[in-house]
């Protein structure tokens, strides 16, 4: 074992070396060193940013924008109440069980149960959010939904609203 490991090697062309430039017109990168003849690029400081167009309005500029995204927005996983049917009768459908069954594979902030299928069976559904028609028809066959709390925001003992609502004698939400 200790034989083999001593041989070991990258393979062939894994670790090339550095080409030297400037160093003679016979070592095929001599004189102007790969960067042609006169312009921007032969010179010593001559790169430019990414995106620079020479002077010209960049893309990035003249392009208007489109939108924003939602720092505090939450993004939930959706799941059709069409594919709640495929529990049994008086099953509890959750987060755990619908991860499990393929229904919920990206788990963002909750789940939400969305449509307004008809269901089947009479089950008892724990998720974050539900639509209205998704709620009337669970509970028409006889089925609870119950609505997994969002976490609390953490409040830092010692900030600022933290100090003041315990000057007041409030409870910090």
């Amino acid at each position: 074992m200790s034989g083999e490991l001593s041989r070991l090697k990258p393979p062939a062309g894994a670790n090339r070396e550095r080409k030297h430039k400037g160093r003679g017109i016979a070592s095929g990168n001599g004189k102007t060193a790969g960067r042609g003849m006169k312009g921007q690029a032969a010179r010593k400081s001559g790169q430019v940013r990414p995106g620079f167009e020479g002077g010209q309005m960049p893309m990035q500029r003249r392009l208007p924008k489109r939108g924003f995204k939602n720092i505090h927005g939450k993004e939930f996983a959706e799941v059709r109440v069409l594919h709640l049917n495929r529990f049994e009768d008086g099953a509890v459908v959750d987060v755990a069980a619908l991860k499990e069954a393929g229904l919920a594979k990206k788990l963002a902030d909750g789940i939400k149960v969305i449509g307004n299928a008809a269901v089947e069976r009479k089950l008892t559904v724990r998720v974050h959010r539900i639509s209205k028609g998704a709620r009337e028809q669970i509970e028409a066959k006889g089925g609870t939904v119950e609505l997994i709390p969002d976490r609390k925001k953490f409040v830092r003992p010692d900030s600022r609203k933290a100090r003041r609502d315990a000057k007041l004698g409030r409870v910090s939400a």
